[in-house]
C-alpha cells in the first residue's frame, strides 16, 4: 500500500530564518531513496491574527510502508532530520497508509 510520511513543523521562533533554510531542507528530503513525490505546504495565517497550529507540512510519498521505513534509516534521512532538528523548531512525523 502507498505510504506517506507527513512532517508537521511547528511555528518557528524566527520564521524568516527558518524560511531562509527551508529550500535546503526540502532538497535534502528529495534525496530520500524510494521517494516518489514530495509535497511542501505553508500553513495559511489565521484571519483573527492568532498563531497557526503549525508553520509548514512536508508530505513524502513512497510505494510502501517498507520503502518509507527503509528511507528513514538512511544517511540521507539522517542529514534531513539533523538539519530539521538543528533549526530548533519542534516537529511531528506521521506514517500514513494512503487510502485514495
Amino acid at each position: 500500500m502507498p505510504t506517506k510520511i507527513t512532517i508537521i513543523i511547528d511555528n518557528p521562533a524566527d520564521p524568516d530564518a527558518f524560511e531562509s533554510g527551508y529550500p535546503q531542507l526540502a532538497a535534502l528530503a528529495r534525496q530520500l531513496p524510494g521517494l516518489r513525490r514530495l509535497e511542501s505546504a505553508k500553513v495559511w495565517p489565521k484571519e483573527d491574527g492568532t498563531p497557526t497550529p503549525s508553520h509548514r507540512t512536508l508530505d513524502l510519498y513512497f510505494d510502501s510502508y517498507d520503502d518509507a521505513s527503509a528511507a528513514v534509516a538512511t544517511p540521507a534521512a539522517g542529514a534531513f532530520f539533523q538539519q530539521l532538528a538543528g533549526s530548533g523548531t519542534p516537529f511531528t512525523g506521521l506514517f500514513s497508509d494512503i487510502e485514495d
